[in-house]
């Protein structure tokens, strides 16, 4: 009984294996189809935006396109406060909230408060060097919390707790 050659073996084989790929729908030999899903296939040099990247390059990207830069500006201000306005004004006040492009700090006390809105203008003149012109437009000063008197389960209607004469 005479041998089949190799070469008719393979060919055979490579026969069979294109008629069940042809049966499940592929196309043997024809160039692979990309997913619509994937980038676009360009033939260049250089990164693109498949490659890996610097984070603060893809967080700073992020900000700007959220519209968040002005508002992590002022948080690493507020971060850094003791460096910005000084160990002296810090031990003293401290930044709250910022919304709308004011800035409210509060002063532990009403001299301090004072100073602190005497200061007003080197502080906008600093905020504006640490995060820019126009990030924070108003400065507004408040003094410290007194304690509420009207907290608890029996609080009374009326002046309050100071009216003892009368």
């Amino acid at each position: 009984m005479p041998l089949t050659p190799p070469s008719e073996v393979a060919r055979a084989a490579l026969n069979r294996a294109k008629a069940a790929a042809r049966a499940r729908g592929l196309r043997p030999g024809a160039p692979a189809r990309r997913s619509p899903l994937a980038e676009p296939h360009r033939e260049r040099k250089g990164p693109n935006a498949r490659d890996p990247q610097l984070l603060s390059e893809v967080v700073g990207r992020l900000l700007r396109e959220k519209g968040w830069s002005a508002e992590v500006s002022v948080g690493g201000v507020v971060g850094r406060w003791r460096e910005v306005v000084g160990p002296d004004v810090a031990e003293h006040c401290t930044p709250e909230t910022f919304e709308d492009k004011v800035l409210v700090v509060r002063a532990d006390s009403t001299a301090w408060a004072t100073q602190l809105r005497l200061l007003v203008p080197t502080l906008l003149r600093r905020m504006a060097e640490e995060i820019g012109e126009g990030v924070v437009e108003e400065v507004t000063v408040l003094g410290p919390a007194g304690p509420g008197f009207r907290r608890g389960p029996r609080a009374v209607r009326g002046p309050g707790p100071r009216d003892t004469w009368g």
